[in-house]
């Protein structure tokens, strides 16, 4: 499905988003980087929005890794690396997010932007984040999530599970992928019940943090230095 939709992926989101989620980026952006080398994974990372920006912020002689099922979404990430001059710091591995091929404790953070919930068994997929990460190291993930706010839950539930798929399958041609996504962020575990599972998962001081008037949750999560 990604596969299918990785051509016009970029321009609806922005498009459906009203440029928000570039926002939504930013905020993330700031728990990434620290001003220091940092070897970083981008968990399905897509199209590679999240990788690039995180090469283009980054201190000189970091590395950013990007990671992702679909071969579809990763045959953009290398040209949009190209056209920000940030080739040199970025690297494209498809992987499954459940089963990553990368060695314990290699990584100084890792990040995943609307990624988690298309995950099969999240569990298992945050206890991989949590095994690549270093010790001290940082989980940083965003997530599509449904306002609190009745008001707004109404007016955010006749635009995503109506106007979104519409217009989505309308450019697209795949209607089935832009039904599955607000299905999708609706059966995704509410904040609390995430945190505990990144919490289970093994990571510490998890914290959630609403943004855009919980159109979207910002996740973090430490690992311990003692691991």
């Amino acid at each position: 499905m990604f596969d299918n939709i990785a051509p016009d992926y970029d321009r609806l989101n922005h498009l459906l988003s009203l440029d928000v989620d570039k926002l939504w980026r930013r905020y993330a952006l700031k728990e990434v980087v620290d001003g220091t080398r940092q070897v970083v994974l981008d968990v399905a990372c897509g199209t590679g929005d999240s990788t690039v920006a995180v090469a283009r912020a980054a201190a000189p002689g970091s590395r950013i890794v990007g990671s992702d099922i679909s071969t579809g979404m990763m045959s953009f990430v290398l040209e949009k690396a190209r056209k920000a001059g940030v080739e040199d710091r970025v690297t494209v591995v498809q992987g499954d997010c459940e089963d990553l091929p990368y060695a314990d404790e290699e990584f100084d953070r890792v990040t995943c932007a609307f990624g988690v919930r298309n995950f099969e068994h999240k569990e298992k997929g945050l206890e991989e984040m949590h095994r690549v990460l270093k010790p001290g190291g940082k989980v940083v993930i965003l997530e599509l999530s449904v306002p609190g706010n009745p008001f707004i839950a109404v007016l955010y539930g006749l635009y995503f599970k109506h106007l979104l798929p519409f217009i989505g399958g309308m450019i697209s041609g795949e209607k089935a992928a832009y039904k599955y996504l607000p299905a999708s962020v609706y059966a995704f575990p509410k904040p609390e019940a995430f945190s505990r599972m990144l919490e289970e998962a093994g990571f510490r001081e998890v914290r959630h943090k609403y943004l855009s008037l919980g159109l979207c949750s910002m996740y973090t999560g430490k690992k311990d230095l003692s691991l």
